[in-house]
């Protein structure tokens, strides 16, 4: 793995899935290379957008396999590997670091809710031990909206001074911008990413690595003029329009309603198939959610 923490805009990718509900390796395939080719800085694949969590531990080893058989460099590969249980969470992230992937995203476990830092602790060291590689380059995951198993700051500050080059870098998905300036004032060396773009002209301006941001799947292009263009005049302008259109997104279920949109773009209806518990958007609320984005010039 990269020593060298990744910085700018990662695609948590959204997983294409049949009318069966298998995993449609190709066209997972296609939708990844299109982000590189627009300037996706990195996949962090296997994450929240990917619905992870409804996809099983084989079928995410067949699809990264699948990504790098066909040409994507795991030099830009970020998949998520933390799960609720140690072997799996292990098996996993041993996978990538042998694949060559350039860090993993990793969750706590997350179905025993209010543990304490000990056992978070406990639990990170677990794997990171069992995994025994030097290659090793973990980025925290903190979604408590989500997981309901927040990373507190000293947990954070504990981990980077027992794993010092193995814990380089965190994405903070909770939704707080205070809580995201307070990791980066306490640790500026940690690459920390902002969980969405509303928050990434503040996240670089005090020293942040960039955006790990769900709608970069539709708006990667916008999203990354901002990253290039942060300290320009027009940064905070450019910053109000990808804004609006995370907004448009966050007025529905956002993975279903991105899936609505793309496909539109591949022209390939099965693109709006999502696992249960998930559901696709519905035909009414996808034409709402175009005329909205049409009326903030938005395309892919």
């Amino acid at each position: 793995m990269s020593d060298d923490p990744f910085r700018g805009v990662l695609v948590p990718a959204l997983t294409p899935f049949r009318s069966d509900l298998s995993p449609d390796a190709d066209a997972f395939v296609t939708h990844c290379r299109w982000l590189l080719d627009r300037g996706a800085d990195g996949l962090a694949v296997f994450g929240t957008t990917s619905e992870a969590n409804s996809i099983g531990l084989d079928e995410r080893l067949e699809l990264l396999e699948h990504l790098i058989e066909c040409g994507i460099s795991p030099s830009m590969l970020m998949p998520g590997t933390g799960t609720s249980a140690l072997t799996d969470t292990v098996r996993l992230t041993t996978h990538a670091v042998e694949k060559g992937c350039a860090g993993v995203l990793m969750l706590p476990p997350f179905y025993y809710k209010a543990v304490d830092d000990d056992g978070l602790f406990a639990s990170y060291s677990e794997v990171i031990q069992r995994v025994g590689s030097d290659s090793l380059r973990i980025y925290l995951y903190h979604i408590p909206p989500v997981s309901k198993v927040p990373l507190s700051l000293e947990l954070i500050g504990r981990l980077l001074k027992e794993y010092e080059g193995t814990i380089v870098g965190l994405k903070d998905s909770s939704g707080d911008w205070h809580n995201t300036e307070a990791v980066l004032k306490a640790y500026p060396n940690l690459a920390t990413f902002c969980g969405s773009e509303v928050f990434l002209l503040n996240t670089l301006r005090a020293g942040g690595a960039g955006s790990i941001t769900a709608t970069a799947n539709v708006n990667i292009v916008p999203i990354r003029r901002v990253y290039e263009r942060w300290q320009e005049k027009d940064a905070d302008e450019l910053q109000k329009k990808i804004t609006a259109v995370r907004k448009a997104f966050e007025r529905y279920t956002t993975i279903p309603a991105m899936k609505a949109i793309i496909a539109q773009h591949y022209d390939s209806p099965q693109w709006r198939t999502v696992r249960p518990p998930l559901q696709a958007l519905h035909p009414s609320d996808t034409q709402l959610l175009l005329d909205s984005l049409t009326q903030l010039g938005f395309e892919m």
